[in-house]
């Protein structure tokens, strides 16, 4: 398959700026808790909303870029929606499989990262990042 096709598709953008989104989380909690020393659970907190941001824009305009007609303060709010829609299955799996069903943390995680971002993906794609449909209206 050809690499410019291969980018050319909207899951592989969307996985490409997760995995941004990752390294970026990272390294603004080793700055923060190593060059500040600021707590690691308030630094990762700064570093999700950072990166939150960051890959709202990103797939705004490169993984889905659309022209969607919504204001970006409504797309946004759909995008944090989603966003929050992805701890919460994040945390409920691994209530389940760690709390209820005493398989190692490990593996919960990794049901989470085959579970989380496909779900989030799917949403995003189905309703943050689509374009409002116009109706024209005709008259008899």
């Amino acid at each position: 398959m050809d690499f410019r096709r291969l980018l050319r598709s909207s899951f592989i953008r969307y996985g490409m700026v997760g995995g941004l989104g990752t390294l970026l989380h990272f390294g603004i909690l080793i700055l923060l808790v190593e060059s500040i020393k600021m707590t690691a659970v308030v630094s990762s907190v700064i570093g999700f909303i950072i990166v939150l941001a960051v890959s709202y824009y990103l797939n705004r305009y490169w993984t889905f870029s659309t022209r969607i007609m919504e204001s970006h303060w409504r797309n946004f709010m759909k995008y944090c929606v989603v966003s929050l829609f992805g701890l919460l299955l994040n945390t409920a799996i691994m209530y389940v499989t760690v709390e209820l069903w005493h398989i190692r943390y490990l593996i919960g995680q990794a049901i989470v990262i085959l579970v989380v971002p496909a779900s989030n993906y799917l949403l995003n794609r189905s309703w943050t990042f689509t374009p409002q449909q116009t109706t024209t209206r005709t008259y008899d």
